[in-house]
């Protein structure tokens, strides 16, 4: 049976911790840097959640130190080197954030976050055994995820020939999506065109390039811009109607039409366990990179009623999230 979900996005930037009888830990206080790559703080809320279901407690066996980031590599290069020299541990989220950090950060631990390709980018040796002073989370469960999300699109607009496939050219989970949507294009009958962003000025200008180019649908490759602006994509692509996939379940409950991708809060939830154990004395090194458990198929029926569009009863019966 389809679970239907109802989406909210929460847009307080408070941290509050909640009263919970921690855990007391010997040892030193540990100052746990974060670098926050969702929308809101909602992920970082959700981290502070699992932390206090482990028992720690801001200020008295542990001290969260956020900083905020601008979305290209040079301001979250800026944010690390800031922050770093007071910290004992750095959590990153995205791609750009494991490239800066692991560029920048040679000797703390770094916990990564929903890092499209960490072994191809030489962020870990391996899954199995990280290797250095890096461990955390995937983002993608395997590489033939983005030619799913097209495979998606054409079930949703059978005759789509040419689909726009907007990107942060300094991202460097760009060039594997590149090459799962390359791959599976031509079977699908599809024209790729790839439309690059730098910053969030750069969107309005790429839409009227989709539209000169008469894009007829959207892909949207994963990356910390992209889900910044997650709203202008959203709100740009319904007026010029194009149907758009996305990898954020949190970018269609914002009005784009369909996303398939990992529950980013649950990635946040889940680093949880990496800090209690670096904390308890394991390294980085030691902990095998984690991959998402659980992938979420999203739709908005609102946006496929303006697009002018009946969704598949096939994908819906598939659809973890649906809004209306």
């Amino acid at each position: 049976m389809r679970r239907r979900e109802f989406i909210g996005l929460l847009g307080s930037t408070v941290i509050a911790w909640p009263g919970y009888s921690s855990a007391d830990w010997s040892g030193r206080v540990w100052r746990v840097g974060i670098l926050d790559s969702g929308p809101g703080d909602q992920t970082t809320r959700e981290l502070e959640k699992s932390l206090a279901d482990l028992g720690y407690a801001q200020d008295k066996n542990i001290v969260l130190v956020k900083r905020a980031t601008e979305p290209g590599l040079q301001g979250v290069e800026n944010a690390i080197l800031s922050i770093i020299p007071n910290i004992d541990l750095l959590i990153v989220g995205g791609t750009v954030g494991g490239v800066a950090a692991k560029k920048l950060v040679a000797t703390k631990p770094v916990v990564f976050i929903a890092v499209g390709a960490p072994v191809e980018i030489g962020l870990v040796e391996s899954l199995s055994r990280p290797g250095g002073n890096m461990t955390g989370i995937t983002f993608e469960a395997a590489t033939e995820t983005y030619a799913k999300r097209l495979q998606i699109l054409k079930e949703i607009v059978p005759k789509v020939n040419r689909v726009a496939v907007l990107h942060a050219p300094g991202d460097a989970n760009v060039k594997f999506a590149m090459a799962s949507l390359e791959g599976a294009a031509p079977n699908l009958g599809i024209q790729l065109s790839p439309i690059p962003i730098s910053s969030s000025s750069d969107i309005a200008a790429a839409f009227d390039e989709m539209r000169q180019g008469q894009s007829e649908a959207l892909i949207v490759i994963a990356g910390l811009l992209t889900l910044r602006n997650g709203q202008q994509i959203a709100d740009l692509a319904l007026p010029r109607h194009l149907p758009s996939c996305h990898a954020f379940r949190e970018t269609v409950a914002m009005g784009g039409l369909v996303s398939l991708g990992p529950d980013l809060m649950a990635l946040w939830r889940q680093a949880a366990g990496f800090i209690d154990q670096i904390i308890r004395g394991s390294q980085p090194r030691e902990l095998p990179v984690q991959q998402p458990t659980r992938y979420e198929l999203a739709v908005n029926l609102k946006t496929a009623k303006a697009l002018g569009l009946t969704l598949p009863p096939s994908l819906l019966a598939r659809a973890d999230v649906v809004i209306e």
